[in-house]
């Protein structure tokens, strides 16, 4: 206990030093005081044991439902036959031929009237900074809000306005890691003080409400005549129709719909901009990578597009398996999610031999399982996207309870492709078009926050690249 106080700043790396040190895993007991039980845990079998092969047996949980209460009936948030119509409906709308199609529109509208003036702007000033992290942020969160209520809130702009509901989402994150780490007795007397982060909390709960309440309010408004558009597919659209006369636990079909678009909207602005963020990180550091993204690039370029923006569209992102590799890199040693915490209903035994029950929390930490040799080899830190790729030239999988990035099991996230495509045009644009300098003497490190985000955010320079096809 004085070894996380003392490095409660560095929450991740401090575990995984542990973790490093006890084979992948390591028992807490502190049964005296707050009768709880922790087990940290990077062992890829008890990571598919408790995710996938025994994953009736480890649900959400009350304590998971009054930790994020704040999602209230919310597919993240929820289990059973609840969490059966979320998976099914929203899987439906994400397989939908027409769906695809509206997603790469969206993002590729975003990057020609937000994205790209501002990078524009950035490279002509060189004197001036920005902070990727925040960038990547505000497009992510742009993009959700044009697919979810079909409305652009333009914080991907040059003046970079404060967006109240955006800046809110971040509060609510790093409050809720925070009851995470300390007894629920803590965090409670906080939410009925009003006090600390439980505040911060509330005042923030308060904001995203005002928020989606009010842009759902015009979409059901317009409901009627977007239905009548047959040819045009809108996501807010089949939304509303996959989710009538549904009201949750709660019987208000109205907070039935907030509660699914919060979801979707912490889903949709953070898994990509924390990956985004990593990436240009990790490539500022290793300039051969960004070398080697750039030959893929031109190889799929015709020398005649001269960086015009409407013929790079027609890059195909399928192809982009360098690129692809060093995403998963990203994601290996810096997942969005860097840890999930389960507890089983029943007693029970994992791989590795540990035995659990309902007062044992398992801390499934994600990040740590990057950083372990006994999964990723001697070279886990380096960052090499060539681990992902075939000497075929294809991709090399690697099963999701060595690669959790995106969950695992039943609960794998549906996002994922939804978030690839988001990250290869954003990171395949900037690369493209600008040499990206990290500004120097800043320092990089993972914010407290249940999202893997950097503390001080990543400070940056651009410039214009000069391209002309390599030979």
């Amino acid at each position: 206990m004085p070894g996380i106080l003392m490095n409660s700043h560095r929450i991740p790396d401090y575990i995984t030093s542990i973790l490093a040190c006890t084979g992948g895993n390591f028992c807490f007991k502190n049964r005296s005081l707050f009768k709880s039980r922790k087990l940290f845990t990077t062992y890829p079998l008890n990571i598919h044991h408790v995710l996938s092969k025994n994953f009736k047996n480890y649900p959400r949980g009350d304590l998971f439902h009054q930790i994020f209460d704040i999602l209230g009936d919310g597919f993240t948030n929820t289990d059973g036959e609840l969490w059966e119509f979320h998976h099914n409906a929203i899987l439906s709308l994400f397989k939908s031929p027409c769906f695809q199609t509206l997603l790469e529109e969206t993002i590729w509208n975003k990057v020609e009237k937000g994205l790209m003036p501002v990078l524009e702007y950035v490279s002509k000033n060189q004197e001036v900074e920005i902070d990727l992290q925040d960038m990547f942020q505000r497009f992510a969160f742009d993009t959700i809000c044009v697919l979810l209520f079909d409305r652009d809130p333009k914080s991907m702009s040059l003046d970079f306005p404060c967006i109240p509901c955006e800046k809110a989402l971040s509060e609510i994150e790093e409050a809720i890691l925070f009851r995470y780490i300390t007894p629920p007795i803590f965090w409670k007397i906080q939410q009925v003080l009003r006090m600390g982060k439980e505040k911060r909390l509330s005042d923030a709960w308060k904001t995203i409400d005002e928020f989606i309440y009010k842009n759902l309010a015009q979409t059901q408004k317009e409901f009627s005549e977007l239905i009548k558009s047959e040819n045009n597919f809108k996501l807010s659209t089949n939304l509303l129709k996959s989710y009538q006369n549904q009201s949750g636990t709660c019987g208000d079909p109205n907070k039935f719909l907030r509660d699914t678009l919060l979801n979707l909207l912490v889903a949709g602005r953070d898994t990509s901009s924390s990956a985004l963020s990593w990436l240009f990180y990790l490539l500022s550091r290793n300039l051969m990578v960004v070398d080697k993204i750039l030959e893929e690039l031109h190889t799929q370029l015709d020398s005649k597009t001269g960086g015009n923006l409407k013929d790079f569209q027609a890059i195909n992102l399928h192809k982009l398996v360098y690129l692809h590799g060093a995403l998963c890199e990203s994601l290996r040693l810096f997942p969005p999610v860097p840890f999930q915490v389960k507890s089983p209903l029943e007693p029970d035994i994992l791989p590795s031999g540990h035995h659990v029950d309902q007062d044992t929390n398992i801390i499934l930490s994600f990040y740590s399982m990057g950083r372990m040799k006994s999964i990723w080899g001697d070279d886990c830190l380096e960052f090499k996207p060539e681990r992902w790729i075939s000497a075929a030239g294809g991709m090399n999988h690697h099963p999701s309870y060595k690669f959790p990035a995106f969950n695992a099991g039943p609960r794998a996230c549906l996002g994922k492709n939804m978030s690839f495509t988001q990250m290869k045009i954003v990171a395949a644009t900037i690369i493209y078009h600008y040499n990206v300098d990290v500004v120097e003497g800043q320092i990089v490190v993972p914010s407290n926050s249940i999202i893997l985000k950097m503390k001080n955010g990543l400070k940056v320079r651009l410039t214009k690249r000069s391209n002309t096809k390599k030979n």
